[in-house]
């Protein structure tokens, strides 16, 4: 696996390669992975013009002579459970999780696999190390996340009767389904009318915070745990979508929750010596995903835009967007520019403090998102679905927002 930093680097590689296989007259070919079309020599280029091939069958043409190289710019290096890869060539800063996910591809066991190798000349080996020693010797909570909170959280949550069981089906069927906002929209605004009219604002608080505190929950356990109550998947799409359009009491802090840390890489092309790379022999602890509804949220620095770009290509370049760098330009500068153009966040930001412009900035942010749902999809489900893009797509935008209206 050549691992490349961009889509247009991956592509220089694949030709390299493919053009020294011919020189040595090798019967071996490579593959190139990466989302969407992109510019490169004069011409529109995609995976399928590349390869021969649709973007669908690269994981099981990779198994199958005369392929043996998998070139790739950000897909396949996480979730990809192959046990052929063998040799990997990082020409792409990595840190944390992302590392370990990377590297990881290597880890899968072969008949024929007695060792693995990795090349790297963008990282440097204290990096590695640190990002290896949470899962070495043995990763442990440092305490518990109760299965028992989901049951408890779910019976407050269908005792509020905002919702009926009747609805989240209807919804669930109609979200799988594939339907569009205008049919999902009117099952949701129905709850929302009831959230306003029936419950008073220490309801409203306390149902928002255990809807949120349901989801996440519920998307933890799912992982580790053989969770197969349909009922429960239901009610996580369902609240999902319904958490968006709760309007918020103005007591409720809507910037609460936890917000991603975020290392911004930088790009040095440096050749490093071969190292061994021992992580520290000892225990590690992680944190468990609270059940409460409470959270906390950390300030973000705002960095060039070219280490967005590289942090949006590193946390979410595997999804398969319709149009990766018109996602870039929207979130780099459509959405900021909107954001920044709203009223109540303009004066929040010139005339307020900053806890009270990043309320104003989510309110704007949430009313920018869904208009966009029409042309744009696929950045509207992330924005609803993956939790961990909805933080980073606020922090991004809020610094990026902030410095288009100017300091308060």
């Amino acid at each position: 696996m050549v691992v490349a930093n961009g889509v247009e680097r991956a592509i220089q590689y694949f030709h390299a390669i493919r053009d020294y296989l011919i020189e040595r007259k090798s019967r071996h070919r490579a593959i190139v992975a990466f989302s969407g079309e992109h510019e490169f020599g004069g011409a529109r280029v995609s995976e399928a013009s590349l390869n021969g091939f649709p973007s669908g069958r690269i994981a099981g043409k990779i198994r199958e002579d005369p392929y043996r190289f998998l070139v790739c710019a950000d897909k396949f290096q996480t979730g990809y459970d192959e046990p052929l890869p063998h040799t990997m060539y990082v020409d792409k800063t990595l840190s944390g999780v992302k590392a370990v996910q990377t590297l990881s591809r290597l880890n899968r066991a072969h008949p024929k696999k007695h060792d693995v190798f990795v090349l790297d000349f963008l990282n440097d080996a204290e990096t590695i190390r640190d990002a290896f020693a949470d899962f070495y010797r043995a990763t442990i909570l440092s305490d518990e996340t109760d299965p028992d909170k989901l049951h408890d959280l779910l019976a407050d949550l269908d005792g509020a009767r905002v919702y009926s069981a009747g609805q989240v089906e209807d919804f669930a069927r109609r979200y799988l389904d594939g339907a569009d906002r205008d049919r999902l929209d009117p099952i949701l605004d129905a709850c929302v009318a009831v959230y306003l009219n029936d419950l008073d604002e220490d309801g409203q608080v306390d149902f928002k915070g255990k809807a949120k505190s349901f989801v996440r929950t519920y998307a933890f356990l799912s992982c580790v745990l053989p969770y197969t109550d349909e009922a429960w998947e239901k009610r996580s799409i369902f609240l999902n979508f319904l958490i968006a359009k709760l309007p918020a009491p103005r007591e409720e802090d809507l910037s609460r929750g936890i917000l991603d840390a975020i290392d911004m890489d930088s790009y040095r092309v440096e050749k490093r010596a071969t190292r061994k790379i021992a992580p520290p022999d000892e225990e590690a602890e992680i944190e468990p995903t609270p059940a409460g509804a409470g959270g906390h949220r950390t300030e973000p620095e705002l960095d060039r835009l070219s280490n967005i770009v590289r942090a949006f290509n590193d946390l979410f370049g595997d999804i398969q967007w319709d149009d990766a760098d018109r996602v870039r330009r929207l979130i780099t500068e459509t959405i900021p520019a909107r954001v920044a153009a709203d009223t109540a966040f303009r004066n929040a930001r010139r005339n307020s403090d900053r806890d009270n412009a990043r309320i104003e900035h989510d309110k704007a942010l949430r009313r920018v998102m869904t208009s966009m749902v029409k042309d744009d999809n696929v950045l509207f489900k992330q924005f609803v679905d993956n939790e961990g893009f909805k933080r980073w797509l606020t922090d991004t935008v809020f610094g990026l927002a902030s410095g288009r209206v100017g300091a308060p």
